[in-house]
């Protein structure tokens, strides 16, 4: 749709308020339904779905440490708002079609609190899936300052939930993180980035087929979602007024499968100061800023000096990444405007610090497990593609089960042609390097052999992460440890096509 640009204001999500608060723990309750909100000037307000009747969610605040509970409560209609295909594993005929599980995204939690695929529940509890165990979430924030997210994470229909608007912030902050003096208040702001398209009676254009039709199908899952335009904490091609002063942007790509590269067209410099799970060791200065579905990163740009002037952040990142159509500069070349027109309110005390947090860097020769894990695909019944992990169905046995205490190796060997965001829950961990290999050799003998030299994690990716980026025909090598709970997780590819259909395994953590 032909939508102008910059004319709505950038809106910033509310803080949602416990219902109890004490020293011992700090109760929410958020609940989800159907809603009619604008998201362009020249749109009808389009249906959504979202938490305490906005879209994105409410952010929530926590400090680490803290024992928050919240309970996620499905107000929802039972017609879903886009179209099943109940041809996907976990979402046939047999389920109904509105359910919904949340997963905190980043998180290190207790497995039953960790919105496992199968432990969903619909509206008033009435029916739950078969992993389902308890109503109200513990998350104990163990983590240190960083910028999570929730998310519906529904076996078979996450990439629908999502795209409906079961998205929001979770933020946990520290006191090591105050004294930073980094841009606070409102001068810290969450951008969550995504695509949609819109009929034009405003409402959400979902695919109810493939580029070339499924005989015999009414809808049938895409291999990837592309949208035409480009949100930024929902409203389409906003535009924000700041001080001449430095901002703090914590940036998400809550897409289901765009990737997105980020500059500023002024050509000045994103300090990035965090990654997926937390603050880095010192800042770094980039031009562009790679972001794949699920991955963020925290930058501050400084607007110092620039009083009159027009900032447009763009992205060229073509779709698929990174092989696929350039991008239109015209359109998703550009995703928000920064205009520079408000007066400075008071002295920008703030700082961009040489120097924030260690990082103490895993070693391989620590690891007491490596696992090769290669990522695959194969054709189904009707000549789609599915997107396998390992070579393994979603209810195959599981394989991965790491000890407690364990620190592991993963070799992500992907023999597709296309790129995957590998996310793991419960840890969080560090991407060493990434290489070529010999694909035909590795498919027909299983022997890893490798065609060039190992490339290190590029700058933005050297900190603490949770997705990572496995290009294809590459080896990508990561390192964590296991802890500190035990229980069923899962593990699977952010693009959220691929997850559904069906790249995602369970993930046991063993005492």
């Amino acid at each position: 749709m032909n939508l102008t640009k910059f004319v709505d204001k950038l809106p910033i999500p509310p803080v949602i308020k416990p219902l109890r608060k004490d020293s011992n723990h700090t109760y929410y309750e958020a609940t989800m339904t159907e809603f009619k909100q604008s998201l362009h000037r020249d749109l009808p307000e389009t249906t959504v779905w979202g938490f305490e009747g906005v879209y994105p969610g409410p952010t929530f605040e926590v400090e680490s440490g803290e024992k928050v509970f919240v309970k996620w409560i499905n107000n929802l209609p039972e017609k879903h708002l886009l179209p099943i295909d109940h041809t996907i594993h976990g979402a046939h005929t047999d389920a109904p079609d509105v359910r919904t599980v949340i997963h905190l995204h980043g998180a290190s939690v207790e497995w039953e609190s960790d919105g496992y695929p199968e432990a969903w529940f619909t509206n008033g509890f009435q029916q739950t899936g078969p992993y389902f165990s308890k109503e109200i979430y513990r998350y104990d924030n163990y983590m240190p300052a960083c910028t999570l997210w929730y998310h519906d994470h529904t076996l078979g229909i996450t990439r629908l939930n999502v795209y409906a608007g079961l998205a929001g912030f979770y933020l946990i902050r520290n006191q090591r993180e105050r004294e930073l003096y980094l841009p606070s208040g409102r001068f810290d702001i969450p951008l969550i980035i995504q695509d949609k398209s819109f009929n034009p009676d405003g409402s959400l254009l979902y695919p109810r087929q493939q580029e070339k039709p499924v005989p015999g199908l009414e809808t049938s899952i895409v291999p990837e979602f592309f949208g035409d335009t480009i949100l930024v904490n929902g409203k389409v091609w906003p535009y924000l007024n700041v001080e001449p002063r430095k901002y703090r942007f914590r940036l998400l790509n809550a897409s289901n499968s765009r990737f997105y590269r980020l500059r500023l067209d002024s050509g000045q410099l994103f300090y990035q100061i965090a990654t997926d799970s937390g603050l880095t060791e010192s800042p770094v200065g980039l031009h562009e800023v790679i972001l794949a579905p699920a991955e963020r990163s925290e930058v501050i740009v400084d607007f110092t000096n620039l009083e009159g002037k027009r900032i447009i952040m763009t992205n060229d990142a073509p779709a698929p990444y990174p092989n696929g159509e350039p991008v239109n500069p015209d359109t998703f070349g550009q995703v928000m405007e920064f205009r520079v027109v408000e007066p400075l309110s008071s002295i920008d005390t703030s700082t961009i610090p040489a120097f924030m947090v260690p990082f103490p860097k895993r070693r391989v020769q620590e690891a007491s497990k490596v696992r090769f894990l290669g990522l695959t695909r194969k054709k189904d019944q009707y000549g789609r593609e599915v997107m396998l992990l390992d070579d393994k169905d979603w209810d195959a046995p599981i394989s991965e089960n790491p000890k407690l205490g364990q620190t592991e190796v993963w070799y992500l060997i992907n023999l597709t042609n296309e790129v995957h965001p590998i996310h793991l829950h419960l840890v969080d961990f560090q991407v060493i390097d990434r290489r070529n290999f010999d694909v035909e050799k590795y498919k027909q003998k299983g022997v890893l052999e490798y065609t060039g030299p190992a490339n290190p994690p590029i700058p933005q990716e050297r900190g603490r992460k949770d997705t990572v980026i496995a290009y294809a025909h590459q080896v990508t090598r990561i390192i964590m440890k296991f802890g500190p709970y035990t229980g069923l997780y899962v593990w699977h590819c952010h693009i959220l096509e691929h997850e559904d259909y069906v790249m995602m395994r369970p993930l046991r953590v063993i005492p």
